[in-house]
C-alpha cells in the first residue's frame, strides 16, 4: 500500500438542526473529504421540538471518523488536518450534569414554542418589577423592554436560550435539583460538543463563543460579558454559565479518536458562520442561509445598530480575544426548507425536496394562493408566537403546482419583509443578496426570490458557507495558509469559483400587487392560537 500524502487542511464540524457533518477544506475552500449523518428529531407535543444531546455527540464522533476515513481513501493522511472549527444550530439549549457529564433532559430546539407561558411571565415581570440597571435602580414597563433590547439586542421570545433554560428548571425536577445543588451546566450546542470533544468531566472545558452567547438573552453585547442583572432577572446561578471566548482562538484539543490532539480553534453560530463563509466582512454586505429556517444577516461593522423595525442586533464574529467585535442586524424566518419537507412528508405532494421546483414550474403563478408558513409562529419582523400557518386564496382551480409555487413565494416574501426592515434601520439599499443552504439549489426558487424581492440574488458555486465560516475562523486562529480575519485581503483566494446571479424579471406593478396580498395574508394569520380550543 502506498504511503499516505501529507497536506495542510482545516476541518469544520457543522452541527445543524437535523444533521451533523464534518467537512475537510483545502486553502482554496475546495472540499477534500466529508461525511454527513441525520440524527433523530422528537416532537412529543404540538409546538415542541427536542433533541437528545447524547445522540448529537454520537453522530459528531461518527462523522469525524468517517470523514477521516474518506480522506485517507483519497490518499491523504488524517494528520493533514491541522485544526478544526465548530459551527452549530443556535439557541438550542442543553442542560447537563457537572458530575456525570450526562444530559439531564432532552435539549429544547430553537424552533420550539412550548415556552410561550414562560415568555408571558417574564413580560409581566418586565412590566411590574423591571430590570435592575444599576444597584437599586429598576426600569420597568416600556423602559424595561427597551433596557432589555439595549443590553442584549433581543426581544423576549420563545426563540432564545434563557427562556428555554428557565422552562427546563421549572418543569424538569432533575434540572431543578442540579441547579439548586450547583451541579448544572448550561450551554448551547457548541458548548456541549466542545465539552465532550475536549475530554468531558476530565477537562471540564465549559465555554461558549460570543455569537452563540449573544442569542441567550444573558449577554451584554457592548461589554461582551454575561450581564448579572439578567442572570438575576431569570433566576439563574452564575456558576452554570460557560466561560466566554472569541470566535477565533485555540480553546483546547480533541482528546480522543481519529483527530486526537488536533486543536479546536473556531467557534461560531451557524448563521454568523455563513456570513463569514460568504466573506460578508464589510459594512453593508448581506447574506441569507436557507436551511430548515432562513436567516438573513447584514454586516454593520464595529457599530451596534439598534433596530426599530423588528430585527435583532447581534454579534457577527470576533476574530481573536483582543480583536474588536463585528456586529450585524439579523432577521430570522422560522420555516423555510421545513415547509418543503412538510410538502414531502406531511402532504405527500413530492417525493424529494428537489422536486418542489419541478412541481412549481408547471404553473406560471400561484393562482392567487398565499401560504403563510407560520408553523411555530412568526419571527422577524413580525414577532407573533400566536400566528398560525395559513393557506388562503384556495379555489377549485387550485392544484398541487400552485401550492408548491406558493411555498417558494412564502420564503421570498418573508425575506423581503426582513430586507425592508434592514433598509429602514441602516439607511442602505441592498443591491444584491448572497445566498447559501439547501433551498438555493433550485434555480426556480432563486428566481422567485429575485422577482419578489426586487434585488439580485448571488449564489456561489461552493455553498457550504456555514462550515467554511468556522473553518476560516479556525484557520485564522493559527494563521494557517496566512488567513487572518482581521485582514480580509488574506482570503482573496478562498472560494473564488464562479457564482450565478439571478436578476429580477417581474414587472414592478405585479411585484407590488403580490406584496400587498402577502401582507393581507400575514394579518389574517396573526394571533390565531389565542382563540384555538386547547384540544386542537
Amino acid at each position: 500500500m502506498a504511503s499516505l500524502k501529507q497536506g495542510e487542511f482545516v476541518g469544520s464540524l457543522d452541527c445543524g438542526t437535523t444533521s451533523v457533518r464534518f467537512i475537510v477544506f483545502d486553502k482554496h475552500a475546495n472540499i477534500v473529504a466529508q461525511h454527513q449523518a441525520e440524527f433523530p428529531q422528537y416532537y412529543p407535543n404540538p409546538g415542541w421540538h427536542s433533541h437528545d444531546a447524547s445522540e448529537i455527540q454520537q453522530f459528531t464522533d461518527i462523522c469525524i471518523e468517517k470523514a477521516c476515513g474518506e480522506l485517507e481513501a483519497a490518499g491523504w493522511s488524517k494528520d493533514s488536518i491541522k485544526v478544526i472549527g465548530i459551527t452549530n444550530q443556535r439557541e438550542t439549549t442543553v442542560a447537563w450534569s457537572r458530575k456525570t457529564g450526562k444530559p439531564l433532559c432532552h435539549a429544547i430546539v430553537w424552533t420550539d414554542s412550548r415556552t410561550k407561558n414562560t415568555v408571558a411571565h417574564y413580560e409581566h415581570k418586565l412590566q411590574t418589577v423591571g430590570i435592575e440597571v444599576e444597584p437599586g435602580v429598576f426600569k420597568k414597563g416600556a423602559e424595561g423592554v427597551e433596557a432589555l433590547r439595549s443590553i442584549t439586542g433581543l426581544p423576549l421570545s420563545t426563540y432564545f436560550s434563557a427562556i428555554k433554560l428557565r422552562w427546563m428548571i421549572d418543569n424538569h425536577p432533575e434540572v431543578h435539583e442540579a441547579h439548586e445543588s450547583d451541579d448544572l451546566l448550561f450551554g448551547t450546542v457548541e458548548s456541549w460538543v466542545v465539552w465532550n470533544l475536549a475530554g468531558g468531566i476530565k477537562t471540564n472545558l465549559h465555554i461558549s463563543d460570543l455569537t452563540n452567547a449573544s442569542r441567550t438573552l444573558l449577554l451584554n453585547t457592548t461589554t461582551l460579558k454575561w450581564e448579572q442583572s439578567l442572570v438575576d432577572f431569570f433566576g439563574f446561578r452564575s456558576s452554570i454559565l460557560p466561560k466566554l471566548v472569541s470566535t477565533s482562538e485555540v480553546y483546547g484539543k480533541i482528546a480522543y479518536g481519529a483527530l486526537d490532539g488536533v486543536p479546536i480553534a473556531g467557534l461560531v453560530g451557524d448563521q454568523q458562520g455563513a456570513l463569514v463563509g460568504n466573506k460578508c466582512l464589510n459594512q453593508g454586505e448581506a447574506k441569507c442561509t436557507y436551511g430548515t429556517g432562513a436567516f438573513l444577516l447584514f454586516c454593520t461593522g464595529d457599530k451596534i445598530v439598534k433596530s426599530r423595525h423588528g430585527l435583532l442586533s447581534t454579534i457577527a464574529y470576533q476574530a481573536g480575544p483582543d480583536a474588536k467585535p463585528v456586529y450585524a442586524l439579523e432577521g430570522s424566518i422560522a420555516v423555510a426548507g421545513s415547509a418543503i419537507k412538510w410538502l414531502r412528508d406531511g402532504m405527500s405532494l413530492i417525493s424529494s425536496a428537489g422536486e418542489v421546483n419541478d412541481l412549481a414550474a408547471k404553473e406560471p403563478n400561484t393562482g392567487g394562493v398565499y401560504f403563510v408558513t407560520a408553523f411555530s409562529g412568526l419571527l422577524a419582523p413580525y414577532w407573533d408566537p400566536g400566528a398560525a400557518g395559513l393557506l388562503i386564496g384556495i379555489s377549485q382551480y387550485t392544484n398541487p403546482s400552485h401550492l408548491a409555487r406558493a411555498t417558494l413565494e412564502a420564503n421570498a416574501f418573508q425575506t423581503r419583509a426582513i430586507i425592508e426592515s434592514m433598509k429602514l434601520d441602516s439607511g442602505t439599499e441592498l443591491k444584491h443578496l448572497k445566498v447559501d443552504g439547501g433551498m438555493t439549489n433550485g434555480d426556480l426558487a432563486m428566481q422567485v426570490l429575485a422577482d419578489i424581492g426586487g434585488f439580485g440574488v448571488v449564489r456561489p458555486e461552493m455553498r457550504e458557507s456555514t462550515a467554511l465560516g468556522s473553518a476560516l475562523l479556525a484557520g485564522s486562529a493559527i494563521k494557517l495558509f496566512g488567513w487572518d480575519l482581521n485582514e480580509p485581503t488574506t482570503l482573496t483566494e478562498v472560494n473564488t469559483r464562479g457564482s450565478r446571479e439571478f436578476i429580477p424579471s417581474m414587472q414592478e406593478s405585479t411585484r407590488a400587487k403580490k406584496w400587498e396580498g402577502w401582507q393581507r395574508a400575514v394579518e389574517r394569520s396573526k394571533g390565531w392560537e389565542e382563540g384555538v380550543d386547547e384540544e386542537a
